[in-house]
């Protein structure tokens, strides 16, 4: 494909992705396919020819199509919300074409500098305390990461390492493994799977704490396990708050673990996937009320680009609009 088919064809993938939305709620918002369905659909292996991109465009409909779950569907009530806008889709094609890999700043200066940018405008945008900007000068601002699971282990990983460097200063005959056999983290029986899951790669052990009449993890309930860990010769090190959790929007009260997390010397990471956009609403920030006591760990591809996109297509306040117009169908 040249320069020249890329502009037809490339018109024709735009064309094709409008369509989709304009008409997806006439799609069914999850398939009919049973398991295996594909492998009928798709050769067993590839072709040793280039094939015309008519067939290839003509199999989106018959076998990918088919099988996806349309996320985007106004009828589609499962799990989470997932973000999506024509804004973003062109900036994911310009981050495509661009095709930087941002490991350093001299990789690709702008990915760097634009990633921090952003970050700030974000911080802004969600009233965060200036300890966590890029521009403040401080060890705050973070950087994008994939998914909210892998922010959860990165932030896991962050913890654990921090305090086994502590616990090797204090106990100097300890040897590692015998430090990440007594090390423990803390979420809520409400949690995010992920979080489980972060805790088994990063060979952690995890206590599921209960949550309250109103699914919310308190002070009292965290502070009961630390002292039992304590007493047991464990050593409690990371909590994972969560704020809209998947089952039921619920929020961890984090005014409250904050302080209990400064008090005991644990990290505390805040997983907002679900809820944390609703924030830019001034009417929403005070559920993120205590995040004095969040640390931020939010190679990199150019995702930077798709934020900058977004927030100058629709800015901050045509951002709160669409969050409000959400929050009226929930309330419908």
């Amino acid at each position: 494909m040249d320069s020249t088919e890329f502009r037809k064809r490339g018109r024709e993938m735009v064309d094709f992705i409008a369509d989709h939305f304009d008409n997806i709620r006439d799609r069914r918002p999850f398939p009919t396919v049973q398991p295996g369905y594909l492998q009928e659909l798709v050769p067993e292996e590839a072709p040793q020819e280039p094939e015309k991109w008519e067939d290839v465009f003509a199999d989106i409909e018959r076998v990918i199509m088919p099988g996806v779950t349309n996320w985007h569907s106004p009828q589609f009530h499962a799990y989470f919300p997932t973000g999506m806008s024509y804004a973003a889709i062109c900036a994911d094609m310009l981050s495509d074409a661009i095709g930087c890999i941002g490991f350093t700043w001299a990789a690709s200066p702008v990915c760097t500098e634009l990633e921090v940018k952003m970050m700030d405008w974000l911080g802004k945008a969600l009233k965060l305390p200036k300890e966590f900007l890029h521009c403040t000068g401080g060890q705050g601002g973070g950087v994008i990461q994939s998914t909210a699971s892998e922010a959860t282990l990165i932030a896991l990983l962050g913890a654990k390492s921090n305090v086994i460097h502590k616990q090797k200063q204090l106990h100097p005959s300890w040897s590692e493994y015998k430090i990440m056999s007594k090390l423990v983290a803390y979420t809520s029986e409400q949690s995010h799977s992920s979080v489980e899951r972060a805790a088994l790669l990063g060979s952690i052990q995890i206590r599921h704490l209960r949550a309250d009449d109103n699914y919310s993890l308190r002070e009292d309930v965290l502070e009961k396990a630390i002292i039992e860990d304590k007493a047991a010769g464990r050593i409690p090190f990371f909590v994972v708050a969560t704020l809209g959790t998947t089952s039921s929007c619920a929020f961890d009260n984090i005014k409250e673990l904050g302080p209990v997390c400064v008090r005991e010397g644990l990290w505390m990471h805040i997983d907002a996937a679900y809820a944390g956009s609703s924030f830019l609403c001034p009417e929403y920030r005070h559920l993120l009320d205590g995040v004095e006591h969040w640390q931020i760990p939010l190679g990199r591809r150019f995702r930077s680009l798709k934020l900058w996109f977004v927030m100058r297509l629709h800015g901050i306040k045509g951002l709160q609009e669409h969050i409000r117009n959400v929050r009226t169908f929930f309330q419908y």
